[in-house]
């Protein structure tokens, strides 16, 4: 297995990449709409490779996974710099082998470079196999988001 920057010919293959990601975060309560934000999404690919805040990993002539990341601009001062995962995806056939957890490290130490104390990432409060991957890597529960539906005429849509 090979780690390195996505090439601008694969931004397409990252966005289907993150399409088929999308899907799966549905069974575990996400909203995103995938196919709805393709677009939005290879843009966002686009500009992760240009900036050098992405990664490849590439087995057997295809992507078997991919990770982007930044360091995060919170608006307020804070006592540590903070960067962010945004995405982390690795192809079914090849999960469990370690693909994930490289990314990981090359997205970490990408941004440890550049002086990033700590890195968060988010995850579905029901995507139990996310969370035990990222404990096994180190990470812990440190902010906590709740929602609440609100089910009357004014604020429920059809949204399919």
């Amino acid at each position: 297995m090979e780690i390195d920057r996505p090439a601008p010919d694969e931004i397409e293959e990252l966005a289907d990449l993150w399409v088929a990601l999308a899907r799966e975060q549905r069974a575990h309560g996400t909203h995103i709409r995938p196919e709805a934000n393709r677009s939005r999404i290879a843009e966002t690919l686009s500009r992760h490779a240009i900036t050098g805040e992405a990664f490849v990993a590439r087995a057997n002539d295809e992507i078997a996974g991919f990770v982007t990341y930044e360091r995060t601009n919170e608006g307020f001062e804070t006592d540590i710099d903070r960067g962010v995962v945004q995405n982390l995806y690795v192809r079914p056939a090849y999960r469990d082998a370690g693909v994930g957890a490289s990314l990981l490290d090359r997205a970490e130490a990408d941004l440890a470079a550049d002086g990033v104390d700590a890195v968060t990432v988010e995850v579905m409060a029901a995507n139990e196999a996310a969370h035990r991957f990222y404990e096994r890597n180190g990470y812990e529960r440190h902010r906590v988001v709740l929602e609440k539906r609100l089910e009357d005429e004014n604020h429920s849509k059809d949204r399919g």
